[in-house]
């Protein structure tokens, strides 16, 4: 592990209440949203995780407890070193706060994951829908989104199919 990291990891292990996580030399903490901005001027301030690369939600399902991981990806630029932030977040409120204010970058991520997810950044200066339609219901990549698509043909089913296509009139 590089050093730089390991001192990042012990610092946020020691000041803050988290979860570490580690894969193939990749390190995750998962953290309460309460502590979301605190840890990531933390990083930034103090050990140069000068970049928000990413930022993004994952849907575990609406049975789940929590529902959603909202998960940021810092990246320290001058060290070349990752690490990974996996912020819980219940269905019934799903907020975070913003950190914009420490990663300009932040303000069209969290837009995205208010138009695709529903997830709200508490603060944030403008969160409207950033991809789809201003009047579009739902959020697309919810695992509860209704789906329209069109059945698959394959012989098993091709008369059934067939049956239901629009064709031209001879």
């Amino acid at each position: 592990m590089n050093d730089k990291l390991s001192k990042a990891i012990q610092s946020i292990k020691k000041n803050f209440e988290v979860e570490e996580h580690s894969f193939s030399e990749e390190y995750s903490f998962i953290i309460a949203p309460k502590d979301l901005v605190a840890i990531c001027s933390t990083l930034r301030d103090d050990f140069k995780f000068n970049m928000l690369s990413s930022l993004t939600a994952v849907d575990y399902w609406p049975q789940g407890d929590p529902r959603f991981h909202v998960v940021y990806q810092l990246y320290s630029i001058d060290d070349n070193i990752t690490l990974r932030l996996r912020v819980p977040v219940p269905d019934d409120a799903p907020t975070i706060p913003t950190i914009e204010g420490l990663y300009p970058n932040a303000n069209w991520h969290e837009r995205e994951l208010w138009d695709m997810f529903g997830i709200k950044a508490e603060g944030h200066s403008d969160l409207r829908r950033i991809l789809m339609p201003y009047e579009w219901e739902g959020h697309p990549l919810r695992k509860d989104y209704p789906l329209g698509y069109e059945e698959v043909q394959f012989t098993f089913n091709a008369d059934k199919i067939d049956e239901k296509k629009p064709y031209v009139k001879e």
